[in-house]
């Protein structure tokens, strides 16, 4: 337990932190999951329609800094390499 009010605050602030990075993490996991999905369906169209909110969420998760901007990045190009070889197939 906090023993001085700064420590309180300091407590109560990575709380509502990690509220909201629990929620951004999750929205970029459902994003995520959803290609990979579309990709593993064989539709190719559908799996590049959902890879722009994909690629969206993560940014936006790298941005408020849930995840490093070089993670998302990468993950970008790995769901982005997967939807064009679904495309290819």
């Amino acid at each position: 337990m906090a023993n001085t009010r700064s420590a309180e605050k300091r407590s109560e602030q990575a709380e509502r932190r990690r509220l909201r990075n629990t929620q951004v993490r999750s929205r970029v996991k459902s994003a995520v999951k959803k290609v990979r999905e579309l990709v593993a369906a064989g539709d190719a169209a559908g799996a590049k329609a959902a890879m722009t909110g994909a690629a969206k969420a993560l940014d936006s998760a790298a941005s408020k800094g849930v995840l490093h901007r070089n993670a998302a990045s990468r993950r970008i190009s790995r769901l982005a390499h997967a939807v064009a070889q679904a495309g290819k197939a």
